[in-house]
């Protein structure tokens, strides 16, 4: 059975709208596969235990596939769910689908991943991390490890991804010195010596195992590659895949002649930063994006206001004693 099929089957199981004395509200994740998520579900299910009178309904593709997370949303409007919180795959086709939420008077905002500037009216506020920053803090590492700058591999997400984009704009920007106009910023092309191989961009569509391929062949391609930096936690997520790829380069890792930075702080890729395979991570609060989602659309419906953005912040680790520090809070 295809994977939207089986979202919109439990979807019609898990049952929309308002309950007797409260509220429904939907999370809605690019993918219900990505461990990344996982850990916004657990704060949409905590902040329901906490909140009075409030459901989570934690629903979306099981894989990443656009086409089926608009095809979620449309449901969760036509079943008339008091709240909408999306992470939208594709900033442009999910404006289209909000139109109808904001005619239909259903609060809608936006976490993870936000909505285009000129889209913006159609959610109320945005909650998660300020992805341009986390593009700025990944390029403060690198300027930090290889100051000379270098040969560069950019690993992105989905290319109509706006948060990707924007931490991309953000890396590069960096690295070049300058402020480019838009998402995701113009292309290292010899910018205070940094420039990105050809063979990059690459794009996974939070497929792991492809970023995994897409990250050893342009490591076995591009022999004197300075720096393979990830937007998102892609290969790492699959993290004995990633290390068969990135042992080989063991060598010049520790060197630092190959130099990787990594995205998100998930337990996996912890512990791949203590065994050295990564030489830093910039990670994101998914479990706070996840309650404050509830929050907001509890605030909404009640009659209130709330601020846009709502940043949750960035955690930036380079070695084990920043991860020993981080498990321990």
């Amino acid at each position: 059975m295809p994977a939207g099929l089986v979202v919109l089957s439990l979807l019609a199981v898990a049952g929309c709208g308002r309950e007797e004395g409260g509220y429904t509200f939907a999370l809605v994740p690019k993918a219900m596969n990505n461990p990344f998520f996982d850990f916004a579900r657990d704060g949409c299910m905590q902040a329901a235990e906490d909140l009075d009178g409030v459901e989570c309904l934690y629903i979306g593709p099981s894989e990443h596939t656009e086409a089926d997370q608009v095809q979620v949303v449309e449901d969760l409007i036509t079943r008339r769910v008091d709240g909408v919180a999306v992470s939208p795959s594709n900033a442009v086709a999910m404006a289209r689908v909000l139109v109808r939420a904001r005619d239909s008077g259903i609060p809608v905002i936006t976490w993870d991943s936000d909505l285009l500037a000129e889209d913006a009216g159609l959610r109320t506020t945005y909650i998660g991390t300020e992805n341009r920053a986390m593009g700025v803090e990944q390029a403060k590492l690198l300027q930090a490890l290889k100051p000379e700058g270098g040969s560069i591999c950019i690993q992105s997400g989905g290319a109509a991804a706006m948060n990707h984009n924007e931490r991309m704009q953000g890396l590069r920007d960096t690295l070049a010195g300058v402020v480019s106009a838009a998402p995701p910023g113009e292309r290292l092309e010899g910018q205070n010596g940094w420039t990105e191989v050809a063979a990059c961009p690459l794009y996974t569509n939070d497929d792991f195992p492809l970023a995994v391929q897409q990250m050893a062949d342009v490591l076995a391609s591009e022999p004197d590659l300075d720096v393979f930096a990830i937007t998102g936690g892609f290969p790492q997520f699959v993290d004995q895949a990633y290390r068969q790829a990135v042992e080989p380069y063991r060598e010049r890792i520790e060197s630092l002649d190959l130099v990787i930075i990594g995205a998100d702080v998930l337990p996996m890729q912890l512990d791949l930063l203590v065994e050295g395979l990564s030489h830093g991570q910039v990670g994101q609060r998914p479990y706070a994006m996840g309650y404050r989602s509830m929050e907001v659309l509890l605030e909404l419906v009640s009659g209130g206001s709330v601020e846009d953005p709502i940043y949750t912040g960035l955690d930036v680790l380079t070695g084990a004693e920043d991860v020993e520090a981080f498990r321990a809070r």
